[in-house]
């Protein structure tokens, strides 16, 4: 079944289109009120599409069910992972990618964004499209599937801008997690735009202000 999907325009005739990936437990509603703060006049007419992930058990949390982009096998996050979970979802994010390309908005117009598990799925699914995306939005997240990225990701990105912002205080995923994902997409020859903020896992509004410039920098 395709992903259940809010969306919004800034103007008829979108220019470019940011596809924004919930954390856990939430859905597309979460980067609502985010996205209407921002500020992309200067980008032209701009589609936001906020898909929802599936309802599945999630391990950590005792079997709960919620939406979840993969499952959370424990608290390292990276020492098991739900590998076919990341690989089902990221089959579905590229359905997305698909469709707004075939809408007419191509795909180095498209950016994809992601709050914690929504910031894994955008380097997981980033990294490995085969047509160049204009830009990678990475918030309080990691990259998962570390080992493998090198020999899956696609030469199409492989000078991909990533912006990647973090809260030095988060308890959920912890700074040095991010710190990791930075060194190894820097080692594989990333340009990363990287921003720490005093913050635990959430947004700021310094840090919208941050991704807002980005987001005027690659698509203007």
């Amino acid at each position: 079944m395709p992903l259940e999907t809010l969306e919004g325009q800034t103007g008829p005739d979108p220019k470019a289109t940011i596809i924004v990936l919930h954390g856990l437990g939430a859905d597309g509603n979460d980067f609502v009120p985010i996205a209407q703060q921002m500020d992309l006049s200067a980008v032209g007419p701009v589609r936001y599409v906020f898909p929802s992930a599936p309802v599945r058990p999630v391990t950590i949390n005792n079997g709960y069910r919620m939406r979840a982009w993969y499952d959370i096998l424990g608290m390292d996050l990276v020492r098991r992972e739900d590998e076919a979970g990341l690989r089902e979802s990221q089959a579905e994010i590229e359905a997305l990618i698909a469709r707004e390309v075939e809408r007419g908005v191509p795909a180095n117009r498209i950016i994809l964004m992601g709050f914690s598990q929504g910031c894994a799925m955008t380097l997981m699914t980033g990294l490995r499209h085969g047509e160049r995306l204009a830009g990678l939005v990475c918030l309080s997240g990691y990259l998962p599937l570390l080992d493998k990225t090198e020999a899956e990701r696609h030469t199409a990105n492989a000078d991909v801008p990533i912006f990647m912002a973090h809260g030095t205080q988060d308890p959920v995923v912890v700074i040095a997690r991010a710190h990791d994902s930075r060194a190894k997409l820097e080692a594989l020859g990333y340009a990363i735009e990287w921003h720490d903020y005093a913050m635990p896992h959430s947004v700021s509004p310094e840090e919208i202000d941050d991704l807002q410039a980005w987001l005027v920098k690659q698509l203007a």
